[in-house]
Order: structure tokens, then sequence, then C-alpha cells
């Protein structure tokens, strides 16, 4: 396989990836193309190598940023903006983590509390009551868990996460 046909399988295939993380094929591909680059890209760049509409690309740029998977690089005598992906994998899992327990987890768990509060002394009242309280306290786990996660040394975490494959 040559290089180019490997970047664009990569590129399709994180695509595909992303849409199982919570966030649009686009900005997946996005993201994908500025990790296979080995210099910064602009928007029309990558409106260019991607086909894709400016106002795409600029949404899915801010999107990147915001979730700390790309940052803007500034080249001396440019107009334009540029971009690059960060490539540290362990910083990536982070950020996608981040997000993803912001956008996802956090609204959840503010949810099963208000839930936990449901009137009724009847049988389905209780049975709610007990399945809200019942996914609550596994979800809680799964936000301490991810918390650990967070905040552990990458290092650590990637070598004893490998030597649990073995």
């Amino acid at each position: 396989m040559q290089l180019q046909e490997g970047k664009e399988r990569f590129i399709e295939a994180w695509g595909t990836l992303g849409s199982s993380w919570g966030v649009t094929r686009t900005m997946a591909q996005i993201h994908a193309l500025l990790l296979v680059s080995t210099t910064p890209l602009s928007s029309d760049d990558v409106m260019e190598k991607l086909q894709i509409s400016r106002g795409n690309v600029n949404t899915n740029m801010r999107m990147l940023v915001d979730w700390t998977l790309a940052h803007k690089k500034l080249i001396p005598g440019e107009r334009k903006e540029f971009f690059v992906a960060e490539k540290d994998m362990s910083k990536v899992v982070k950020s996608i983590v981040i997000a993803r327990k912001k956008r996802e987890l956090e609204p959840m768990l503010r949810l099963l509390d208000d839930l936990t509060e449901v009137e009724g002394k009847d049988e389905e009242a209780e049975g709610f009551r007990h399945v809200v309280k019942d996914l609550k306290l596994y979800s809680d786990k799964a936000d301490s868990a991810l918390d650990a996660l967070i905040k552990v040394d990458s290092n650590w975490f990637f070598s004893t996460f490998l030597k649990m494959l073995k």
C-alpha cells in the first residue's frame, strides 16, 4: 500500500470512529488529516483535501480547538490561520474523555439527581426510584473512574494498561 492510500484509509476510518465518540464524521476526518500532516494546514488546505465547504471546515476546526485536539499555528508572513493536531495520544485520549464527560455524563448525573426526587409511595414510583438510584450509582462510579483517568500520569497509565493486556 502506498503512503497516500494509507493516509486516505486512515482519514476515512478515523471519521467513522469519530461517530462513536459523539462527534461528526467530518470533525474526525479533519482531525485525522491534521494528525497525518507533517506541516500546519490552513482552512483552504483542508477544504481542498477533504472536498468540504469553508463553513464546515471553520465550524469543525473551532470544535477541534475547543476540545484541545488541535491548535492554531502562526506562520510569519502569512495572513491565513494554520492548524496542527495534538499528536501526543495520551493528551488526545484525555481531551476526548474530558469533552465527552462534560457533554454526556455530567448532564446525565444532574438529571438523575433530579429524578431521585420523584414523588409517590406506590409500587411504580418505588420501582422508578430504584432504577434511577442504581443507574446513578454506576454513573457516579464511571464519573470517578474518568476523573482518575484524567488526573493520572499518562506514562504510568499506559504502561500499566499495556501490562494488563499482556
